[in-house]
């Protein structure tokens, strides 16, 4: 995943802290928003609520992290990520088949 946007991420994540937390948590939350893009993703998106309504998952456990790297789709390490799959691997939405 790639966040194009930061400041916009931290603007929605803010709303979601001050209508969702209790005013003695907003600060430690903002503090820690403001600190790490994975902890703002957190806020918004909530990896039970991704899965709870996949038969057969039962999420027991999630956590987040986030490294920045400089995303170039045209370099080494990036060609070929997908060049050993091919059409019977992906499904007809156009996911990779598990």
């Amino acid at each position: 995943m790639e966040i194009t946007d930061p400041d916009g991420l931290r603007r929605a994540t803010y709303e979601r802290i001050d209508g969702d937390e209790a005013a003695e948590e907003r600060g430690h939350a903002r503090r820690m928003v403001e600190s790490d893009e994975a902890e703002a993703l957190a806020y918004l998106v909530h990896p039970f609520e991704m899965v709870e309504e996949v038969p057969g998952v039962e999420l027991a456990q999630a956590s987040w992290s986030s490294e920045h790297i400089d995303y170039d789709p045209g370099a080494a390490e990036w060609s070929g990520v997908f060049a050993e799959l091919d059409e019977d691997d992906w499904d007809d939405e156009g996911d990779q088949d598990g």
